[in-house]
């Protein structure tokens, strides 16, 4: 038989590009940009005038890992209530940054609550409603004069369905004369990027300071938010907030942000991420942390939780035994991480295997801090449990699942434990 030449492999280095030079912002306590990790931002649905209502939900938002929490501040009564919620969290012991998402009036409501602009950690303003004509400006500039005063920083957020209009008439007017005209859904991204940097460059001429300045440029199209964002990280050195504006329900918004923000953050571009799910009816609003926190873990840039590996299940795999095992364990590291964060230092870092047969099971399980392989149709009811690489113990019986758990509790305790 004649040897065969292998090619040599393609030299190939996995792993995202460097991050880009972003000046650092700080939100309260949190870092925003520099050489910060990537931060979660989440929103609350509550009126913010319902106090108690809104505590809650900034609370479970906290809970679940959110690193920042926007709030709307649309009239008097919620410019009011934003300092009972801010002492009424701290008394719980809730120290998560607040960002006051103004429109419209926020000039006129930071200008007569001044209470409500100094609990707040951070403004988040849209130059396309901040005032139109002759007042534009004025009002602009009222609202960084208290940011100034206050000493908070600024979000300037452009987003297309409330884009400066007399900008984007002016772009496109030019275009329409243009040699070499241009789409436009170009001119739009162009209007976008235009609106937050001049909107920027005016903030920094009535003296915020580019640390205190962060942008964002929402669209609802995944190629339109991956060219807008792309092109903002050429032209600044702002931090930036990444986030997919409309992007749906369940799947669809899930797949949609990922797939945007993703690709952005692979390229180093990105400071705070949202993931901006619409709930279902009575849904949990956590959910956009959970995915938020997923989608940074799964890359490779955060670690939030312990990871739990479990196979698709097949036609090997007719029980649910595995099914239901690997969602309780996911379900019980998550109810017990805010304890665990706190108890086991380094315990994100945890990797947990269910399988559900022998094709793969022990293979996975090995390469899992702890695994265990689930015996699948026809396979001896016996599960092999494989600690730090070792087979340790082979579990039998209906215990099998309330076994398992015990271990992984024991696991952490010996591995994580002070």
């Amino acid at each position: 038989m004649n040897e065969m030449t292998v090619p040599a492999l393609p030299e190939f280095v996995a792993g995202p590009l460097p991050r880009r030079s972003a000046v650092a912002v700080r939100v309260g306590k949190v870092l925003v940009g520099g050489n910060a990790p990537v931060v979660v931002q989440s929103m609350t649905n509550t009126d913010t005038a319902d106090i108690d209502g809104t505590v809650a939900q900034v609370a479970a938002l906290a809970r679940a890992g959110s690193e920042l929490v926007r709030i709307t501040v649309d009239r008097d009564e919620s410019a009011s209530a934003v300092p009972f919620i801010k002492e009424k969290l701290l008394a719980r012991r809730i120290d998560v940054p607040l960002i006051g998402d103004f429109h419209y009036i926020g000039h006129k409501l930071l200008t007569d609550h001044p209470a409500c602009a100094e609990a707040l950690d951070k403004y988040r303003i849209n130059p396309g409603n901040v005032g139109f004509g002759e007042k534009r400006d004025r009002q602009f500039g009222t609202l960084i004069e208290l940011a100034i005063k206050y000493d908070k920083p600024v979000r300037i957020g452009v987003n297309w369905g409330s884009l400066d209009q007399d900008l984007l008439t002016r772009l496109m007017d030019a275009n329409a004369v243009s040699a070499n005209p241009v789409s436009a859904n170009a001119v739009m991204r162009e209007a976008i990027c235009q609106s937050a940097l001049l909107s920027a460059d005016l903030a920094e001429k009535i003296g915020l300071a580019r640390e205190k300045i962060i942008l964002s440029a929402k669209v609802s199209g995944v190629q339109d938010l991956i060219a807008v964002y792309r092109d903002l990280s050429r032209r600044s050195n702002h931090a930036l907030h990444l986030g997919l504006t409309e992007a749906g329900m369940g799947t669809k918004g899930i797949v949609a942000s990922s797939a945007a923000m993703g690709i952005l953050l692979q390229e180093g571009i990105g400071d705070t991420i949202r993931v901006s799910l619409t709930p279902e009816p009575n849904g949990d609003r956590t959910r956009e942390v959970q995915v938020a926190q997923e989608l940074l873990q799964t890359m490779g840039f955060r670690a939030f939780l312990p990871i739990v590996a479990a196979c698709p299940g097949c036609g090997r795999t007719t029980s649910t035994v595995f099914q239901e095992l690997a969602s309780r364990i996911q379900e019980d590291i998550r109810t017990a991480m805010p304890l665990w964060r706190k108890r086991y230092p380094g315990v994100e870092a945890l990797k947990v295997a269910v399988m559900g047969c022998i094709v793969n099971g022990p293979g996975e399980s090995k390469h899992a801090d702890i695994g265990i392989s689930l015996p699948g149709t026809g396979e001896t009811p016996s599960a092999p449990v494989f600690i730090d690489g070792k087979k340790a113990v082979t579990l039998k019986g209906p215990s099998i699942a309330d076994d398992f758990r015990k271990l992984v509790d024991e696991y952490v305790e010996k591995r994580f434990g002070v």
